[in-house]
C-alpha cells in the first residue's frame, strides 16, 4: 500500500526512536515467530503502524496511557475503520501488558494472525453483512487472557 513521502519519512524517524514497550515487542517479533514476518513502524496511507504483518494483513498497535485521553480514542477508532476498509485488522495491546506479560502478548498476536490466515481476508464489496457476532471492532489484549474487546460507546466513551 502506498504512503505519502511525509509518512514514509515519519516512519523512518520512528524506527530510530521506539518506545521501550515497542522495542521489547520488536525483539520478540523480529525472529519471525510462526514464520510470520513483521515490519516495525510501517507506513500505510497517512498512518504509521507500530507493527505490520503483510501475510495476515494484521496491524499491532502498542497503546500507552495517552491513547485513553483526549480525542485519542476517537482518533484510534477512525484509524482502525480506515485500515479495516483496506482489509487490515488491528490488534491493540496496552504497553503495560508488553512489559509484564510479553509471552501472553505474543501468543495473542500469533493467534490473531493465524485466525486471519485461515479465513478469507476480505469480503467482496457489496457482499452480505458480517455474520452475527463477527468482529467489527479492534481487539485489545486482556490481562486475563480473555481477548477483550474495546468498543465505542455512546458519546465517544470507551468500554473495555
Amino acid at each position: 500500500m502506498d504512503a505519502p513521502r511525509a509518512t514514509i519519512a515519519r516512519a523512518r524517524k520512528l524506527r530510530r526512536a521506539l518506545t521501550p514497550p515497542e522495542a521489547r515487542l520488536w525483539v520478540a517479533l523480529r525472529p519471525r515467530p510462526g514464520n510470520l514476518k513483521f515490519r516495525r513502524q510501517h507506513p500505510v496511507g497517512p498512518f504509521v503502524l507500530d507493527f505490520f504483518c503483510d501475510q495476515a494483513k494484521l496491524a499491532v498497535e502498542v497503546d500507552g496511557a495517552a491513547h485513553d485521553f483526549g480525542d485519542n480514542p476517537s482518533r484510534d477508532i477512525r484509524r482502525d475503520v480506515w485500515l479495516a476498509g483496506r482489509g487490515i485488522a488491528v490488534v491493540r495491546i496496552p504497553a503495560e501488558e508488553v512489559r509484564v506479560n510479553l509471552e501472553g502478548v505474543l501468543d495473542t498476536i500469533l493467534a490473531a494472525a493465524a485466525e486471519r490466515l485461515q479465513g478469507p481476508l476480505h469480503r467482496p464489496a457489496g457482499g452480505p453483512p458480517p455474520p452475527e457476532g463477527e468482529e467489527t471492532v479492534p481487539r485489545v489484549f486482556s490481562p486475563s487472557g480473555g481477548g477483550g474487546r474495546r468498543e465505542a460507546a455512546d458519546g465517544g466513551g470507551w468500554i473495555r
